[in-house]
């Protein structure tokens, strides 16, 4: 049943790209380039906009789910779509994974020994089983949680903004106490490579297109609402923090402390408590979207297909739903955050490319005509490989050995499936 609407799947997209980065980005960019982080916010924004209006074009041209992996597969065969299915799925294990650390982390705060292993194991459980159980019962179901929690996550970062105008005005402080030294060219590209991966993510949403009510349409709608409402909330949260604080480049918790500067410790309080919504808000998102990725790829035989099994009952893939939210566990409880942030970055370069180059391709096949056409698509599609590379090339893969195994598996993944079309 197509179940999930324009405005659900915006809220989808927007669910899928703010995550636990705008809550400890802001320090981190200010301290590279001061004050300019606030256009280096927007610039990074626009970047990624190439990347999201190449999938735009393309998305537009599908109604099945699959999302990333779909469209390598239309675009460059079975081999690249099924690289492109196992990266996008260490990518998306990964990053809940990484937020349901944070989750226990900011939990922590509140309660001490959420952290210590036998509490941090529960808590784990609950927070992922609880959405698997909920999305396995129905799609409208985890697309009300998603919807939700993209509510909920937004007041506080909306009340951070309000917090900061208001300190702003009080004090009449200027933004100069943020300002550093003149930043180096390196110091920029590690801040907008930094940004944009806080934009990433928009992926996700993608994937349940087969349960959309209108995937063609809808999709590239989703996609440039979703970056207009995640750049403007960027951009304040950023100016909020680098206008407010003294010295934003040392606050571990930005956010917090703007709220703490403006209306004391109960302010910072209740800001913690939006971080722990946001981060499963996140969670919600990813359950919701990413086993439709496993799905698609039983339901095209290139995976086994217990898979792509729907629950007689509640006609949901519940296998890929309990398959993902399984390995976001193990991921979760093997993993720490960064350890989970490194493999989530570098596998989702590789399919950002990967889905800018199937923009030319699907063109001069003229199969299926998008819904939506790219203007200076090609071009666009030019810049944003160029893009990724350039991330590429400043990913550290000392700690992403696991990616090679990925690239292995997948690879044995597709001799199984070729050897077994042949026969």
């Amino acid at each position: 049943m197509r179940a999930i609407g324009r405005w659900s799947l915006v809220a989808l997209v927007v669910n899928s790209i703010i995550g636990s980065g705008v809550f400890g980005l802001p320090s981190v960019v200010a301290a590279l380039i001061g004050v300019s982080s606030i256009w280096a916010v927007v610039a990074a924004g626009a970047g990624m906009g190439v990347i999201m209006a190449c999938f735009a074009e393309v998305a537009s041209r599908f109604r099945q789910a699959g999302g990333p992996y779909l469209y390598a597969r239309e675009a460059f065969g079975r081999f690249m779509g099924i690289q492109t299915a196992w990266m996008l799925w260490l990518g998306q294990v990964a990053a809940p994974a990484a937020n349901a650390n944070l989750f226990v982390i900011y939990l922590g705060e509140f309660f001490p020994h959420a952290k210590d292993p036998a509490p941090r194991a529960l808590i784990l459980t609950a927070l992922i089983g609880l959405l698997a159980f909920i999305n396995v019962r129905g799609v409208r179901g985890g697309t009300q949680m998603s919807n939700l929690f993209t509510a909920a996550k937004l007041v506080p970062l909306f009340a951070v903004i309000a917090l900061g105008m208001l300190a702003l005005g009080h004090h009449h402080w200027t933004m100069t106490s943020a300002s550093s030294p003149a930043a180096t060219a390196d110091q920029w590209i590690k801040a907008l490579l930094l940004l944009v991966f806080a934009y990433g993510g928009f992926e996700t949403a993608l994937a349940p297109m087969s349960e959309a009510k209108n995937p063609q349409r809808d999709a590239p709608f989703a996609l440039f609402m979703a970056l207009i409402v995640c750049t403007v909330i960027y951009a304040l949260i950023q100016w909020a923090v680098v206008g407010v604080l003294p010295d934003a480049a040392h606050s571990s918790r930005p956010l917090a402390d703007v709220a703490r500067v403006a209306i004391g410790p109960v302010g910072a309080a209740l800001v913690a408590v939006g971080a722990l919504i946001s981060f499963y808000g996140y969670l919600s998102a990813k359950i919701l979207a990413m086993p439709r990725v496993l799905y698609a790829l039983a339901e095209e035989r290139d995976f086994p297909e217990v898979f792509a099994a729907v629950h007689r009952k509640f006609q949901t893939p519940y296998v890929s739903i309990l398959a993902f939210a399984g390995l976001a566990w193990v991921f979760a409880l093997i993993g720490e955050f960064k350890w989970n942030v490194t493999l989530s970055a570098v596998a989702r370069l590789l399919y950002y490319a990967v889905g800018c180059a199937a923009l030319p391709v699907l063109r001069r096949r003229g199969q299926t005509p998008p819904m939506f056409h790219l203007p200076g698509g090609k071009l666009f599609s030019i810049v944003g490989i160029a893009l990724c590379l350039l991330l590429v090339t400043r990913v550290d893969f000392g700690q992403s050995m696991i990616l090679i195994g990925t690239i292995a598996l997948a690879t044995l993944n597709w001799m199984i499936v070729r050897r077994r079309r042949i026969s």
